[in-house]
């Protein structure tokens, strides 16, 4: 078997592989069924019920890719080992992706779970191979994250053996703990050790399951648009829905890339707090799709809602995007209040739009258009002195 030791933080041209990119892929067919289902949901007026069951299945998928992508960053050796202990998650992620129908529509999380501990279980399996190949403080580090990690499935596990009558207060319970015990996982692993992830590849990484998402979102509301064209003849109703989210996904992929966050990854500190707020940023970009989808619903008749809740299920995400972008991501890189302010303000016009009526995608558009004009207007501006 191939030694699996860490990779350095400073080696040159550092990228993602193949091997990453068709990983991001395939977990992206779990992040449209939890779209397909939320939209599912809003539409028949069950909102905060799909809110709840999206917010969970999404947990699970971006953990599992998260932190693929944090012990890939320090250990990838992609030899044949490697890529089919990666194989083997990505099936776990397929299996979660064909449960997800069934936990939204009969809360039977049976396959979901399933699906995500078997990614886990390989996970472990990958850090037990870098506990073997290495020792002192990295394989204690190794070491942690297996036994934390499979400790935590064996409450997933468990949890699907709470009695049918459980309430929904106990079953929400569970679930909160379980998860604060995941994220808990790398923070007890490396309380005294980091793991050499690269700052430029992780940057990367993110960046590109962001563009994914994003892709995914701009698919979801062609389909929902083009559907709806060929059952109704509402071209009219349809094509503000169709400029402004393209207005609003555009400046979403514009706002992101903006700054060279690698730059600010210096330290576990900084790169939690950054890793971590991004449930909310991948989260909230792939909800925008659902809600382009519910506005298109609505438009023609089929969704069982006010014209306000499906213009608040895009602009509420949108809102969502564009103010944990700055928070986390973008204001690290900003020279003053002027610089600071148009992303937060613009989150509040956003979310104003949700009462302008069968326009508020269109004008929401307008207005997340208009804030990346600004952005880019400031930060051209000649440097302060002093």
């Amino acid at each position: 078997m191939p030694v699996m030791t860490a990779r350095s933080r400073t080696e040159k041209h550092r990228a993602s592989t193949p091997l990453e990119l068709f990983f991001d892929l395939c977990f992206v067919v779990a992040v449209a069924q939890a779209g397909g289902r939320l939209v599912h949901a809003v539409a028949e007026g069950h909102a905060l019920t799909g809110i709840g069951g999206y917010a969970a299945v999404f947990f699970a998928i971006w953990w599992a890719w998260v932190n693929f992508s944090w012990f890939a960053s320090a250990y990838d050796t992609d030899d044949p080992l490697y890529r089919v202990v990666t194989l083997v998650q990505i099936t776990g992620v397929l299996v979660l992706a064909a449960g997800v129908p069934r936990a939204f529509d009969a809360n039977d999380w049976t396959v979901v779970v399933i699906g995500y501990v078997v990614m886990r279980l390989a996970l472990t399996s990958q850090w037990l191979r870098a506990a073997y190949c290495t020792q002192g403080p990295e394989r204690r580090v190794a070491l942690r994250y297996a036994v934390g990690i499979m400790v935590v499935q064996v409450g997933w596990i468990a949890m699907l053996a709470l009695p049918d009558d459980a309430s929904l207060g106990v079953r929400v319970g569970v679930f909160v703990v379980l998860v604060l015990a995941e994220t808990a996982v790398p923070l007890i692993a490396e309380r005294d050790r980091s793991t050499s992830w690269h700052p430029h590849h992780i940057g990367e990484r993110y960046g590109l399951f962001t563009i994914i998402v994003l892709g995914e979102t701009i698919a979801a509301a062609t389909v929902a648009v083009q559907g709806a064209l060929d059952e109704h003849d509402a071209l009219g109703e349809l094509l503000p829905i169709a400029a402004g989210g393209l207005l609003i996904v555009f400046s979403a992929w514009w706002i992101y890339f903006a700054v060279p966050i690698h730059a600010y990854l210096r330290g576990s500190r900084e790169a939690f707090v950054w890793g971590y707020g991004h449930y909310l940023i991948f989260g909230s970009a792939a909800a925008i799709g659902a809600g382009i989808e519910v506005t298109v619903e609505e438009a023609v008749g089929k969704a069982h809602v006010p014209t306000e809740v499906a213009a608040a299920a895009v602009t509420v995400p949108s809102a969502l995007f564009m103010l944990t972008v700055w928070a986390l991501h973008a204001r690290h890189f900003k020279r003053d209040l002027a610089e600071q302010l148009p992303l937060p303000v613009a989150a509040l016009a956003i979310l104003a739009c949700t009462f302008v009526g069968s326009w508020a995608v269109f004008v929401a558009g307008l207005v997340a258009a208009a804030t990346v004009a600004a952005s880019v207007l400031l930060s051209r501006r000649p440097e302060v002195a002093g």
